[in-house]
This record gives C-alpha cells, structure tokens and sequence, in this order.
C-alpha cells in the first residue's frame, strides 16, 4: 500500500519551504549547534536511525521496482524526509506496476 500523491505533496511542499527558510536563517551549522544538549543529541540520533531504516526500506523497495535510488540516498542523508518523499512522490503508480507480469498470472 503507498501514500496518495496529493498527501505527499501536501507533506512535501511546506516542509520543503520551512526547512529551506530555516536553512537560510541559521544554516547546518546552526542546526547542529541547536541541538548541542542531551535532549537535542537523543532527538537527532533517533532522527538518524530512522533515516537509516527508510534508506535500507528505499534500497529495497528500488531493488524490487527496478527504480534508481542513489538520488534519494543522497537526498536523504543531506536533507532528511525531503529525500524520503520525494522517493514517494516519484514512484511509479501501483496500477502499473500491476500490469507488469504478475499480473498475467492472474
């Protein structure tokens, strides 16, 4: 089962934009710097472990699909969930994927 693309973009789009502005505003090394306290450090480390199950999830799932996922690698470990979705967002449709040959087994 996968996400409708109208509620990923609707994930998508603002939270591109706020983090662009956020980068803009205080950039990674401001980032980092705000999360420089036993709270901040558990919070980003569990954010890291959760980008590692959804790159290990995307590895995967490109691997069944056939699709490339170097790009949304990359996106992923420098920009987070924006890689994330963006995998999502340009994953082929489940109709046709189903007109692939298992759907001639029937």
């Amino acid at each position: 089962m996968s996400l409708p693309r109208s509620l990923v973009l609707l994930l998508l789009l603002p939270f591109t934009a706020y983090s662009l502005w956020v980068l803009a505003t205080v950039g990674y090394v401001g980032l980092l710097k705000a999360h420089m306290n036993p709270a901040g450090i558990q919070v980003f480390t569990d954010l890291v472990l959760m980008a590692i199950l959804v790159m290990v999830w995307m590895w995967r799932d490109a691997q069944a699909t056939g699709r490339t996922v170097w790009p949304y690698l990359l996106a992923t470990l420098t920009l987070g969930s924006i890689g994330a979705l963006s995998y999502l967002l340009l994953a082929p449709q489940a109709a046709k994927r189903m007109a692939g040959p298992q759907a001639v087994r029937g």
